[in-house]
Order: C-alpha cells, then structure tokens, then sequence
C-alpha cells in the first residue's frame, strides 16, 4: 500500500517503475530556496524601492502558489503518511492562513510590516522543511514524483494573490483553488502585473 496519498492515476505495474519529472520534496525545497532569495530582495533597503515593489509583486504571487501546491499535496501527504504528524500539519494551515492575510494588507515595499511578513515566510520554510525530511524517508521515489506532477499542475492553475479565506484542505481546495486562478490571472493580464521570476530577469537585462 502506498505511504501516501498518491493523485488518481492507475497504478504502477511494476513497483519500480520510475515516472518521468521531479519529486515534490525536491520542487518544495527549490521553491524554498527561492523564496528566501526574494526575502532578501525584498527586505533589502540598498534596492531602489521600483526594483522592491517588483520583486515583492512577484513574491506574493510566488507565496500564493506555492501554498496552495502544498495544501493540496505536501500537507496531505505528511498528515497521511508520518505518524503524529496532523497537528503539526494544522499548524502549518493556521500559518499559512495568517501568511496569505498578512500579504493581502500589506502595502508597498517601505511598509513596516514587511519584515514582519519576511520573518513568516522563513519561518514556513523552516517549518516544511523539518515535515519532508521525515516524509522523504517513508515515500517512494515514483510516489514523490507522481506527487511533483501534480505540484506543477496545481501551481500553474494556482492563485496569484493571497486569498486566505478559500478552503485549505482536499478536496476543496483542489476545485475552489483553480476557479479563484482563473479570475487572478486576468487581473493580472489587465494591470500587467509581475508574478514570475522570470519577470524579474528581463526586467534586470533592460
């Protein structure tokens, strides 16, 4: 039986088999990693407050997949799969909650409540971090990669801006999550705003 809860997808024939793309532990720990690289942008007061603004659209829209990818995946998984790992795993949806509100009203890059929100995405990192680990360790290979896959689907259905009041558990998160995507990523369209890093590169080579 599998550790965790693996997507609907028809079973492996053999057991070690190997699906094509990247283990959702190793895509949680790039994001990570990314996340703190803006962090620094962004609480960085050498940075011209234009490059700031940038740098903290994009990382509101990174936040906000990135949660919503591991609500529906990441936290599931360590709730179903380590033991006495689900009020932890509780935990981290109340963090996440106070995360998403705190990006919602928080204005521009000189706000005084953005170190604030800087200390809370670090302190989500440290946290997830210290659940895969231990989930790494009782999940295959194929199933962390068949998680990655869906990781990348949901994130690219995902919100682009904070919405802590939609639901954070399966599986309505999973059909709500991609319906309020949608409406973000026309607003998005209309004020031309930055949600990608890549955004951040071919503005920084003009």
């Amino acid at each position: 039986m599998s550790a965790v809860p693996l997507p609907p997808l028809p079973p492996a024939a053999d057991d070690a088999y190997r699906p094509g793309g990247r283990s959702m532990a190793d895509l949680a720990d790039t994001e990570h990693r990314q996340l703190l690289e803006l962090v620094d942008q962004v609480t960085d007061p050498t940075l011209a407050v234009e490059r700031r603004r940038e740098v903290q659209q994009v990382l509101t829209a990174m936040v906000s997949r990135h949660l919503s990818a591991e609500e529906q995946y990441l936290l599931p998984s360590a709730r179903a799969a380590l033991p006495d790992a689900a009020e932890r795993v509780d935990r981290e949806i109340a963090a996440d909650a106070a995360l998403l509100t705190a990006l919602k009203a928080l204005g521009g890059p000189d706000d005084p409540t953005l170190a604030d929100v800087a200390a809370q995405i670090r302190r989500h990192v440290t946290a997830v971090d210290a659940l895969l680990v231990p989930l790494r360790e009782v999940a295959t290979d194929a199933e962390l990669i068949r998680l990655g896959n869906r990781w990348v689907i949901a994130e690219e259905a995902a919100p682009t801006r904070p919405h802590p009041g939609t639901p954070a558990t399966p599986p309505w998160n999973r059909i709500v999550e991609p319906a309020v995507g949608v409406v973000d990523k026309l607003r998005d369209a209309v004020t031309g705003r930055r949600t990608q890093l890549s955004d951040l590169t071919r503005r920084a080579q003009r």
